[in-house]
C-alpha cells in the first residue's frame, strides 16, 4: 500500500456558491492541505461551507521551489486539494506543472468533477455541441491575428475566454478574419447578472457597442455553415 499522499483536483463554483458537489465539500473537509490560485477568493467559499482549513497559494507564477515544497508534502503522506478561483483547475488555470511532477513521482492525481465555464456556456448556446475546440484566452499582442486565422480551418464550435475590455476588439477581429458567423456570448454565468447574447457577429457587435460589459465572458463561434443561425 502506497504511503504517498493524493492530489485531489477539485472543481469549485464559477459564480453561484451553491454549485458545488457533496464530494467536493467532503474532500475539502478531509484533506490536510488546500492550495488555491487566490487564497482570498477561495477563503470566501470555505467560509460559506464552514470548512476550517488554512489555504496556501499555488498559481502560475509559483516558483519551482514552491512546487517542490508541495510535492514534498504529498511524498510525506499528506493529502492535498488543488482549487482555482472558479471552475475546474488546469482548464486555463494553474496546475499543469504540479500534475506533471505528481505523475513523475507516482503520486495519484484524483479528479473531483465540478463546474466549468466551458461546458456551462456550451450547454445553453444553441450551437452544435457534439464537437468543439477550446482555445482559452487568445494572445493579447504577438501572434493574436495568426491564432485567429488558424481558427478558419476548424470545422466545429470554437470556444474562447475573453475579458470585458477586449471583447469588442476580439469580435471585430473575428468578423474581419472569420466572416459574419453565428456567435454566442455567455457573461457572468451562474451569477446575478447572467446574460446570454446570440446572433451573428455584426448583430452582436452592434448590440454591445454602446454597453460597458463587466465580468467573466465566454465567446462561442459557430462553424462556417449557413444552416447554423438564430
Amino acid at each position: 500500500m502506497s504511503t504517498l499522499g493524493k492530489l485531489f483536483v477539485v472543481g469549485t463554483p464559477i459564480g453561484n456558491l451553491a454549485d458545488i458537489t457533496y464530494r467536493a465539500i467532503d474532500v475539502l473537509n478531509n484533506v490536510e492541505f488546500i492550495f488555491a490560485e487566490d487564497t482570498r477568493v477561495s477563503k470566501k467559499l470555505l467560509n460559506h461551507y464552514s470548512i476550517d482549513k488554512k489555504i496556501y497559494s499555488y498559481h502560475d507564477h509559483s516558483r519551482d521551489s514552491e512546487v517542490v515544497n508541495l510535492i514534498n508534502i504529498l511524498v510525506d503522506g499528506s493529502n492535498v486539494a488543488l482549487i482555482s478561483d472558479a471552475g475546474t483547475p488546469t482548464i486555463s488555470d494553474p496546475g499543469y506543472r504540479l500534475i506533471r511532477q505528481c505523475i513523475k513521482k507516482g503520486i495519484d492525481v484524483i479528479p473531483i468533477p465540478g463546474p466549468s465555464a466551458v461546458t456551462a456556456a456550451l450547454s445553453v448556446a444553441g450551437l452544435p455541441s457534439d464537437s468543439f475546440t477550446f482555445i482559452g484566452f487568445l494572445p493579447q499582442k504577438k501572434g493574436r491575428v495568426k491564432k485567429i486565422e488558424q481558427l478558419n480551418d476548424i470545422e466545429n464550435t470554437i470556444i474562447v475566454f475573453e475579458s470585458p475590455h477586449r471583447i469588442l476588439k476580439t469580435l471585430n477581429q473575428f468578423l474581419e478574419i472569420l466572416g459574419n458567423r453565428q456567435v454566442v456570448i455567455g457573461r457572468e454565468l451562474t451569477k446575478l447578472y447572467e446574460e446570454i447574447i446570440r446572433g451573428n457577429l455584426k448583430e452582436v457587435i452592434q448590440r454591445i457597442s454602446d454597453k460597458s460589459l463587466k465580468g467573466e465572458i465566454v465567446i462561442m463561434i459557430g462553424k462556417n455553415d449557413d444552416r447554423i443561425n438564430f
